[in-house]
């Protein structure tokens, strides 16, 4: 049941600007947000009893969309990638105060016996992601109030998960060739 609630969360997720695009034509906003809403308090009480790193975001998203019910217009449907983005980046932020950084945890699942160089190395590619959570934050704000409705859609349902492709790519890559240990 976890996995089903798990995918539906993040095809709804994902799918959210294009989603959101199509919809506007169809559904008034107060029902998009009531359904999202939904979708994220379920998947909120499915996970109750982990302690993970998504429970912020999930928060976020239930309160923010409690916003745009009561709200109930368009344009506050727009401002969700770049809270996603803001919530990302306070998670990743606050994983270089309180160490292991978030990427150290992640490879630390694969080798748990990281190297000191691994630890910086991971650390870095954490500011890294903190960096990109930044810009791609502060492009889905413009988007959303300075944009068409179109260009908003094209770039968080598209532009955006093409950036993340690369960075993460590059990154692999990178680690690839510097980081002998992970071979």
């Amino acid at each position: 049941m976890r996995f089903l609630i798990n995918g539906i969360t993040v095809i709804f997720t994902v799918l959210y600007p294009l989603a959101l695009y199509f919809g506007v034509n169809y559904f008034a906003p107060w029902k998009i947000a009531g359904v999202l809403a939904v979708l994220l308090v379920i998947k909120l009480a499915a996970s109750y009893s982990d302690k993970h790193w998504s429970r912020p975001l999930l928060i976020a998203g239930v309160f923010y969309f409690g916003l745009v019910l009561w709200n109930n217009n368009f344009v506050s449907l727009r401002f969700y990638p770049a809270l996603v983005s803001g919530v990302l980046l306070i998670i990743f932020s606050w994983s270089l105060l309180s160490p292991p950084s978030l990427i150290e945890r992640f490879a630390r699942l694969q080798h748990p016996d990281l190297p000191a160089e691994g630890v910086i190395y991971t650390r870095r590619v954490t500011q890294v992601w903190c960096i990109f959570f930044i810009v791609n934050g502060a492009i889905a704000v413009a988007t959303a109030i300075w944009s068409s409705f179109e260009m908003w859609s094209l770039y968080n349902g598209l532009i955006a998960y093409v950036m993340m492709g690369i960075l993460m790519g590059g990154e692999y890559i990178v680690r690839m060739k510097t980081q002998k240990h992970v071979r």
